[in-house]
């Protein structure tokens, strides 16, 4: 049990910047997102921090907007696992965390590939279960867009459990039984409505007994499929107060399940801007808003929700007089709805812009989000140091705005601080993931 009299620790993980306008790929100073010199530096960096995790996503298509490859995907996607195995040749002690999909994957193959990686890193490796449920992602796969939505987590919880058996099976000291799951020296046979697979594992257990499980979903299904079977948790919540209820919910759902609020890990993405004094630091904030959200990016965005051609607008200019298109095709393929009432949502940013006399563009930055924490080192260092204090997370997954430099500067200021806190390790304690997040 932690000693209730020390300040909580905080966990830190690294998200490499994937392919979304959080990265300002046209400032001078991004790099390659493809290029694994980019990936090393940022996954070099995040260990000379001494960081719980390097988080990767996963793209299992270029999205796709009025039928061509958006702007913001053009520079590809790489496999998520080939990245994360290359990364154990080069790291010692960070681990490594990949975005990998329940709904077109499948357990045996799944699970092998990274029990191999928490194999050969020594106990490193992460899971972060993801779903999908429509078809323009099914149609690389040979599912296709079969999987209804309400199934998604089913699948994704069956798909968790029959992983466990196969992990479980090589060390299985007696049998293993659960229904239709069943373990035993090596051998395995699951038994469900997503799977009906049998035989034996070949990959040994690693030091840390399988990978660590995180999850991402936010939907009522999506926590309790967390709560019922995840290590850690993905969070969107990077507000204080949202974050607190968040906590308190999926905290609170963990007892039905046998287990302590210990046990599940909930760990927002969140951004950051760092600078010499406040102003410098909101200033900068500023400039990098505008720089995330180019007059390109912001007519795609504004399209996303009007569901139409705006192509034509200029993003310096007013809002659209021509209302959202009620459509069952949106325009966009490959990225979750941004609303589900596009009249409702329309209306309310009208009334913004009208307000403020804002341009399409200049409303665009302030609906689609801001920095998380913005301010000096030490006002950044308070401010997370609140948060997992105070119940609102356990930790950070850090998404830096440049690729792949944007976390040299925070581990060099903001950690050295939170160490002098005593709420961040100034060493690695364990050679393992499980060790660094404190679980079983």
């Amino acid at each position: 049990m932690p000693d209730k009299t020390l300040p909580k620790q905080i966990i830190l993980a690294a998200h490499f910047p994937g392919v979304n306008n959080t990265t300002v790929w046209s400032d001078p100073a991004a790099g390659s997102q493809i290029e694994f010199d980019s990936f090393v530096h940022l996954a070099r960096t995040a260990e000379r921090g001494k960081f719980d995790f390097f988080f990767l996503a996963e793209g299992l298509r270029l999205r796709e907007q009025r039928g061509l490859i958006h702007d913001l995907d053009v520079v590809g996607r790489p496999d998520t696992l080939t990245v994360l195995s290359a990364l154990a040749a080069v790291t010692t002690h960070l681990g490594l965390a990949g975005t990998l999909n329940a709904t077109f994957h499948e357990p045996y193959e799944l699970a092998r590939q990274l029990a191999t990686l928490d194999h050969l890193s020594g106990g490193r490796a992460a899971w972060n279960v993801v779903t999908s449920s429509g078809p323009f992602f099914g149609e690389n796969f040979r599912r296709g867009g079969f999987l209804d939505y309400a199934d998604r987590y089913t699948r994704a919880g069956e798909f968790i459990d029959a992983a466990r058996v196969l992990w479980d099976s090589w060390n299985a000291l007696e049998p293993v039984r659960d229904s239709g799951f069943f373990a035993d020296t090596g051998q395995f046979t699951v038994r469900s409505p997503q799977f009906d697979i049998a035989g034996r594992f070949p990959v040994p257990r690693s030091p840390q007994g399988h990978p660590v499980i995180l999850q991402a979903g936010d939907s009522d299904g999506g926590r309790e499929l967390a709560a019922s079977r995840a290590d850690a948790i993905f969070s969107r919540h990077h507000e204080l107060e949202d974050g607190r209820e968040f906590y308190r919910d999926v905290k609170g759902r963990l007892a039905r399940y046998g287990r302590s609020p210990d046990s599940l890990k909930i760990i927002p993405g969140v951004s950051y801007v760092l600078g010499e004094t406040e102003a410098d630091a909101q200033e900068k904030a500023h400039h990098i808003r505008r720089q995330q959200v180019s007059p390109q990016t912001a007519i795609l965005l504004l399209e996303q929700v009007w569901n139409r051609d705006l192509s034509a607008y200029d993003a310096d200019g007013p809002l659209p007089e021509v209302d959202p298109l009620d459509d069952e095709n949106t325009i966009i393929q490959g990225r979750t709805a941004q609303t589900h009432d596009r009249h409702r949502t329309a209306a309310e940013w009208r009334a913004r812009a009208d307000a403020k006399n804002l341009s399409i563009r200049e409303l665009i930055i302030e609906v689609t989000g801001r920095q998380s924490f913005i301010g000096t080192a030490s006002t950044v260092a308070a401010q997370l140091n609140e948060y997992v204090q105070t119940g609102a997370c356990d930790g950070f997954i850090l998404v830096p705005h440049l690729t792949p430099t944007g976390l040299d500067e925070f581990v060099d200021t903001v950690v050295p601080l939170l160490q002098e806190r005593g709420v961040f390790r100034t060493d690695y304690e364990s050679g393992t993931l499980r060790g660094h997040l404190g679980l079983a």
